[in-house]
């Protein structure tokens, strides 16, 4: 089934990509639009009556796939399956800084 988008819709998703994200899609969740910018990722979910939002929470990518993030003993870290990566803080700024610059992304432009 094809995403069918709104013009504030694609406008949102134009933004996106101006500010250096690509998409990305995934399989599990087609009515969706995946974004990533290095190892980090997000599902974005049309809005009723225009625009986007983040759909979840942002995420790193491990082996290409969505992860989550556990904690196993003192350590912090991002699954997929048996995959893992440690939560290091240069991934965890990089996963900040990807929130925040998607955020601004999808703000529409002042009238």
């Amino acid at each position: 089934m094809a995403l069918e988008l709104t013009p504030q819709q694609l406008a949102a998703l134009e933004r996106v990509a101006a500010a250096g994200f690509s998409f990305v899609a995934f399989p599990l969740y087609a009515s969706h639009v995946g974004v990533r910018r290095e190892e980090c990722a997000a599902l974005l979910q049309p809005v009723a009556g225009g625009g986007m939002r983040v759909y979840g929470s942002p995420f790193v990518l491990v082996g290409g796939q969505p992860s989550v993030r556990v904690n196993r003993g003192r350590r912090s870290v991002f699954v997929w399956k048996k995959q893992e990566l440690e939560a290091t803080p240069e991934r965890e700024a990089a996963l900040a800084a990807f929130v925040r610059d998607l955020a601004a992304a999808l703000e529409p432009p002042p009238q």
